[in-house]
Order: C-alpha cells, then sequence, then structure tokens
C-alpha cells in the first residue's frame, strides 16, 4: 500500500458566520429588528442606541436634514437604475392621474398602526356614557382598581375612604360599572362574580335548579365535591347536584376579563394581529419616494466609552491583561458587524423598493387594475443581486402606499390580484349567479384570458362562494 500527499487548488463556496447573521437580519421585520437590537443591547456593551433620524438609505446620522455621504451619490443611481427600468417594459407609460393624498411634511406613519384597545378604555368610554359628570373620576378609580381578571382589587369602604366619597354613591357606581361591563367583572371575590352570571342567565334562558343556591351557599362544598352534604342540605337528590355543577361548569367563568362571556366583551374572539410598515412610499412634488421605517426612528453606534478604551489599546497594549485585551476586541469587532448587518439590511430593502416603484409606479398611483407581471427574479436580474436576496427582504414585510393602505411586499408580485379584482367587481354587479364558465367568458370580453379552473380558484381565494350557494 503506497501512501503519498498531493496539493491541488478547489473553488468551493463555503458559508460564513457573518454571512449567515447578515441574511438572517435581512430577513426580519421591522419589530423583529427592534427585538434583535434590544437582545443585542442587552448582552453587547459596546452597542449603544440613539433615538435620532439617520440616512434612509446608508444608515449614517443626519446632518442638517441631508446625508454627506448619499447626496452626492443619489442621483447618479437612481438615474442609471431607471435607465435599467425603462428597458424592462416597452409600453411603460408615466400616469396621467394620482388618487393619492396629500403628505404633510410632519405625518408620521407609524401613528397610523393600529393596536388592540386596553380593556380599561374600552370599559371607561361605556361607563362615563351611562353616569353623570360628577360621576366620572369615581368611575375611573374602580376601573383602575381592576384586576387582570377583572376583580375589584380593593374593599369599597377603603375606596370610599380614599376618595371621600359616600359608600352608598360608590356602591351604585360599582352596579352601574357592572351592568356595562362583560358580566361578572367588578366583582369583589368568586361568589359574586359566579352569581352575576347566573342572574344574567336567568334572564337569558333556564337555568337548572339548585343552581343559584349551590352557587351562594355551597360553593366550597362544590370545590370539595361534597355533593351527598350539598344535596342534604338543599332536600334533593345528588343527581340533582350533579346536573347543577356540570352547568355551572359549562356555562360559568371566574375569569369574566380573559372570556367571551355571553357575547359581552370587550375582547375579539381571536388574537388580532397588527402590524407596522416596514417600508413607506409618499409623493412628494409629483415625485414618489421610499422611506426605511427604522432609519426614521434610531441609529447604531459603537460606545464612545469602548472607543476609547481602544485607542488607549492600540497606544498601550501591555496597560491590559489578556483576557481584557481579548473582551475589547471581540465586543467592538462584534458591534461593527452587527452595525455593518442591520446598515446592509436598510440598503438592500430600499435598493429593493426603490425599483418596485419604477417598475410598479402604476399600480401604485393607480391601483390593483394596473399591476404588472412581476417576479423575484426578475427583480434581482436588475438590481443585481441573487433570487434569495429578494425573497429574504421582501418575506413577511409591509409597504404603505402614498394612499397610506399598507400591503405585504408579494402584492408586488402577485400578478393574479387584478384578475382577482376584476372577478370581484364581475360578481358584485352580477344580476343573476354567474358560473365560472361565464365569469371566464366575461374575462375573455375584456381581454384577459384564464381558465375555468383559474376562476374558480381565484374565486376560492377571495372567499366568494359557487354560483349555485349566492
Amino acid at each position: 500500500m503506497e501512501m503519498s500527499q498531493d496539493l491541488s487548488q478547489d473553488m468551493a463556496v463555503r458559508v460564513s458566520p457573518s454571512l449567515i447573521e447578515a441574511n438572517h437580519i435581512l430577513s426580519l421585520s421591522l419589530a423583529e429588528l427592534r427585538q434583535t437590537i434590544m437582545n443585542e443591547i442587552n448582552q453587547n456593551p459596546a452597542l449603544e442606541v440613539l433615538d435620532h433620524e439617520t440616512c434612509r438609505v446608508c444608515g449614517e446620522p443626519m446632518q442638517g436634514g441631508r446625508c454627506a455621504g448619499c447626496s452626492k451619490d443619489d442621483p447618479a443611481e437612481n438615474g442609471s437604475a431607471r435607465d435599467d427600468l425603462e428597458s424592462l417594459y416597452e409600453s411603460y407609460s408615466a400616469p396621467t392621474r394620482s388618487s393619492v393624498m396629500s403628505e404633510e411634511d410632519d405625518f408620521d406613519p407609524m401613528s397610523l398602526v393600529a393596536s388592540e384597545a386596553r380593556m380599561q378604555d374600552s370599559l371607561r368610554a361605556d361607563l362615563h356614557a351611562v353616569l353623570p359628570t360628577e360621576d366620572a373620576p369615581l368611575a375611573d378609580y374602580l376601573i383602575e382598581s381592576l384586576d387582570d381578571n377583572g376583580y375589584l382589587k380593593y374593599p369599597l369602604d377603603s375606596i370610599a375612604q380614599e376618595t371621600g366619597i359616600g359608600l352608598e354613591r360608590v356602591e351604585w357606581v360599582l352596579m352601574r360599572l357592572q351592568e356595562v361591563a362583560p358580566v361578572g367583572v367588578g366583582a369583589r371575590d368568586l361568589r359574586e362574580c359566579l352569581m352575576l352570571q347566573v342572574d344574567y342567565l336567568e334572564q337569558e334562558e333556564s337555568v337548572p335548579e339548585f343552581v343559584r343556591e349551590i352557587v351562594d351557599l355551597y360553593l366550597n362544598e362544590l370545590g370539595a365535591h361534597k355533593y351527598g352534604y350539598i344535596a342534604r342540605q338543599l332536600h334533593t337528590t345528588p343527581e340533582k347536584v350533579s346536573e347543577a355543577r356540570v352547568f355551572i361548569k359549562e356555562h360559568l367563568t371566574p375569569f369574566p376579563s380573559q372570556d367571551n362571556f355571553g357575547g359581552r366583551t370587550w375582547r375579539s374572539p381571536s388574537r388580532s394581529i397588527f402590524v407596522a410598515p416596514d417600508v413607506v412610499i409618499t409623493e412628494k412634488e409629483g415625485k414618489l419616494e421610499v422611506e426605511v421605517m427604522e432609519g426614521r426612528q434610531f441609529e447604531l453606534r459603537l460606545s464612545p466609552s469602548y472607543l476609547r478604551i481602544a485607542t488607549q489599546l492600540e497606544l498601550n497594549p501591555n496597560s491590559f491583561s489578556e483576557d481584557e485585551r481579548r473582551h475589547i476586541r471581540d465586543y467592538i469587532s462584534r458591534t461593527k458587524l452587527f452595525i455593518s448587518n442591520v446598515n446592509q439590511r436598510r440598503k438592500t430593502i430600499h435598493r429593493i423598493a426603490t425599483c418596485l416603484v419604477e417598475l410598479q409606479e402604476d399600480f401604485i398611483r393607480l391601483g390593483v387594475r394596473n399591476l404588472k407581471p412581476l417576479t423575484r427574479a426578475m427583480l434581482a436580474d436588475h438590481i443585481g443581486v441573487h433570487e434569495s436576496t429578494v425573497s429574504r427582504a421582501t418575506a413577511g414585510k409591509f409597504v404603505m402606499l402614498p394612499a397610506r393602505r399598507v400591503i405585504p411586499f408579494s402584492d408586488f408580485f402577485t400578478a393574479s390580484l387584478s384578475v382577482k379584482d376584476v372577478i370581484k367587481e364581475i360578481i358584485v354587479k352580477e344580476n343573476q349567479a354567474l358560473t365560472d364558465r361565464q365569469i371566464g367568458d366575461k374575462l375573455r370580453e375584456r381581454g384577459i384570458r384564464v381558465a375555468r379552473r383559474t376562476v374558480a380558484k381565484y374565486r376560492a381565494e377571495l372567499g366568494i362562494l359557487p354560483s349555485t350557494l349566492r
């Protein structure tokens, strides 16, 4: 057996940890990026965040409202990009009208992002509507005294003493609160909470015998499964007690603010998902402009104290121990890499959004009927990046249009949106239910050739029933 050594050159692609981290940050939405930055700040003492505006393109601090690094380069870059994009669609022409809203210089897009109302705010609005004006401060005090489950945390006599209002008046306002709130909210203990629910159910439906007595007098015994004892006290059978227990378990809740009891609640049956735009497209002087949102909210920088220590380390490295030198170098390198990745994310998203504005300007200005066919591969080819980069930069992210409507990035690449909108219009205007084939015929009359099964698929995606059920 002969052994030998051989040296040869080989070209191969290897993914470095820094590239993996850069791709991860690029794929984050605005909310996820904020959380990632907060986590990094907690772990990295060399990283600082300043709350002021930075360049929406490169991420560098703004000076006098302008970025010195980008002000000279932007026009040339935008001009060359425009020349390349004009060749994509020969029939592309500038729009002649605009349906967008005028923008104010101090408009903050984040002010339009929805959020879920606090239960106290919803309850305050309802209670103030049924109370005299002089009782509003007491009502607010009672509302803020509710815990997360809807129970009153403090005794009424303590509230009366604290507010200087008579106990009878406090009790009266509490009763009004219990009337407008979800059933059981405002109760002082579990028994009162369940009794309020029993009172409500007796008005709406029949309640089994002995439910009221068990809740009022024998709640502890019911929890201890003393059904025989309760039956003897109420002069009934254990079966009746068991029937009442099943009703209590299925129809009453000890958490009135959390459950949708009797349809009266301030919470939605399912948690709403609120999105914030990652990119905002605005119109100024007839021109569409792109802004990546995190640029207007914060600036990342290397801590000045670590920067001074790094300077001292270069001048006099022997004054630091080996562990101190390693700590300083590691965290400074980590900070610079993190800031570079965040700024690169901003640049990449800005380039992609700018290209989309050029390609889909008619769609942005005039609506979905003017959406042009576009793939992520076509977009990647025009800006000179890999298709996977475009996918990471747009997945799970949202854009606010000049009309202040927020849409996902994916809408720019969904050519069927315009066809779906036409199908929806045809169905809305139909005098009698049209079949999918008839809808396809009407689409062909408008120059849109779509197969019947495609019409059925688009109709189902729109949530519209077939003709036999409409």
